[in-house]
């Protein structure tokens, strides 16, 4: 007895159960139909079924809100390429035709052709309304299949695309209107750069003539030389620093990343500080490095970077003070350089106002030149090149300024000592026949100053030109060594006649070095990268521009000589 009741309970139990189930399945399949008649009622997007032969069967409220029809007006009548672009359609099957090297129909089948090979995919359409008005839309494609896989339609699913398209066309005017006005500043510090270095090239020019003539300056004479020179110098290192900054500012600042030995840049820099030094009887003491460090940065902005440290703890130390390189390397990956010095150093809130434009953290009465933005520079320059900088100070005690860098195990020459052995000063015998130098310059003040420069070189004998076509007229007539050639010139530009010379055989092989105020990196870069040997700035450094002088006549000597068995063949 008691089995039987046991029995009708899990009976009655699965009952229930079966009951439950049913219950939410019904539940579940009215949630599905009520799903699927709210995509199919809704008025945001459009949905189109058609039957294999792409006649439209199916077109949703939103197909009708949108394409302004009635499904009654497209039902078994039209296909969906009746409402497209005929343009459109017409290169989608002429694309899809080329591509498959058969033709496609410009209609329907162009539309579906890859859906009714089982590949889905959204494409960018033009819809046309019953109206004519046009809008765009993205539509998807997709192929309907039986149980046994054959197609019996498609379902096309379209929304409107106008707002990311007007987005868009608004997103691109903007871009343009801001790649304009990028251009117009690069344009501008070009400009500018070039106007502030042509005038300043005849002051410095001429003053270094003045200081290294003969017979030599007086005492007096020489003073004021200095006070020119010492000025003029200054003036230009303003002009670079505001340039460089605007240049970093603008994102125009163009950076060639490379594995540099940090010993070799040590090693310029310490050259090039120790009269600042030595005049002020400064103490430097420099690292040896007992690994040889390579970092991934651009040589001449760590230069620049390391320059511009060591130059400030030498203005701002105290009388017979010191200054001490070191490195460590902490980091992993990374190398430290520190400068210290023994100055009157900073307090903490200086050191927050550190690397701020144009802020000398009231260093203006103390006598040393400045600009205020030499720091902010720095900064910019090594996040560039992935590294960064830091200070630390103690007022009285002094001060240290660090930069870090990334290592790399790249460790290949740079090239520089070739760069070095190539511009060194080459002796010329009294005997020897006199080189020929061509300059191309339509500035009176900058051509005095060349002529008084080669006037010193018996060696060379200077020929001149006031335009680009007289100067390409005069290197086919007489066959110079060695053009010099302005950049700015009147008539055609100092890169077209360089150009013009590149691709005539008879001046082909002379070595062109440019000499130019264009002395932004954009235009050096643009420069080089047109066929100029060298490119020269100005101001003109004497001592430069003398060794860049017998670095090019010993390799258009060179030519001369691979050119002779050439001649006589």
């Amino acid at each position: 007895m008691l089995d039987k009741i046991a029995d009708s309970d899990i009976v009655e139990d699965a009952g229930k159960a079966e009951g439950i189930t049913e219950v939410r399945r019904q539940a579940a399949l009215l949630k599905t139909g009520a799903l699927q008649n709210a995509i199919l009622t809704s008025a945001n997007f459009s949905i189109i079924a058609t039957d294999e032969k792409g006649i439209i069967q199916l077109f949703n409220v939103g197909a009708e809100r949108t394409l302004g029809y009635l499904a009654a007006e497209v039902v078994n009548k039209i296909n969906p390429s009746d409402i497209h672009d005929p343009e459109e359609v017409m290169a989608r099957a002429q694309a899809l035709s080329l591509e498959l090297a058969t033709t496609i129909t410009p209609g329907f089948e162009a539309l579906a052709f890859k859906a009714s090979r089982g590949i889905e995919d959204i494409y960018e359409l033009t819809y046309i309304c019953k109206d004519g008005s046009r809008f765009p839309a993205i539509v998807s494609i997709t192929a309907l299949r039986d149980d046994y896989g054959k197609i019996i339609g498609y379902l096309l699913i379209g929304t409107d695309n106008s707002v990311r398209k007007q987005v868009e066309l608004a997103l691109n005017k903007a871009m343009a209107v801001a790649e304009k006005a990028n251009l117009a500043k690069s344009d501008f510090l070009s400009s500018m750069s070039h106007e502030l270095r042509t005038p300043l090239s005849a002051i410095l020019g001429f003053a270094q003539l003045m200081e290294s003539g003969t017979p030599a300056p007086t005492v007096s004479q020489r003073r004021s030389i200095d006070q020119i020179l010492q000025a003029g110098w200054y003036l230009l290192e303003l002009i670079n620093e505001i340039l460089d900054l605007a240049l970093i500012e603008s994102g125009k600042m163009s950076l060639s990343l490379e594995p540099i030995s940090l010993a070799e840049v040590m090693q310029e820099c310490q050259a090039m500080i120790e009269p600042q030094a030595q005049k002020r009887g400064i103490s430097v003491a420099f690292p040896e490095f007992a690994i040889p460090y390579f970092v991934k940065a651009d040589r001449t902005r760590v230069k620049q970077v390391f320059i511009n440290l060591l130059s400030n703890a030498i203005k701002y130390n105290k009388v017979s003070g010191t200054v001490v390189v070191d490195h460590i390397t902490n980091t992993a990956g990374r190398i430290r350089i520190r400068v210290k010095d023994s100055g009157e150093g900073l307090s903490a809130d200086q050191l927050t106002q550190l690397f701020q434009p144009f802020n000398r953290l009231g260093q203006e009465a103390s006598g040393e030149e400045g600009t205020g933005i030499g720091l902010v520079t720095t900064k910019r320059l090594i996040e560039l090149m992935g590294g960064s900088i830091g200070a630390e100070s103690t007022v009285g005690t002094g001060s240290v300024f660090w930069i870090e860098l990334n290592l790399t195990t790249e460790g290949q020459r740079t090239g520089a000592a070739a760069i070095a052995a190539s511009a060194a000063h080459t002796q010329v015998e009294s005997d020897a026949p006199a080189r020929t130098l061509l300059y191309v310059e339509d500035n009176p003040a900058n051509l005095m100053l060349v002529e008084d420069l080669i006037a010193r070189r018996p060696d060379i004998r200077l020929l001149s030109a006031r335009d680009g076509t007289r100067g390409v007229e005069i290197a086919r007539a007489c066959r110079p060594d060695v053009i010099l050639m302005d950049i700015n010139l009147p008539g055609i530009s100092g890169i077209k006649a360089l150009k013009i010379l590149s691709e005539d055989p008879t001046t082909a092989h002379i070595p062109v070095v440019a000499l130019s105020a264009n002395a932004i990196p954009r235009d050096i870069e643009k420069g080089l990268d047109a066929g100029f040997f060298r490119y020269l700035t100005k101001p003109i450094k004497v001592n430069e521009f003398m060794e860049t002088l017998d670095a090019v006549l010993e390799v258009a000597n060179a030519r001369s000589i691979r050119a002779e068995p050439e001649k006589k063949a």
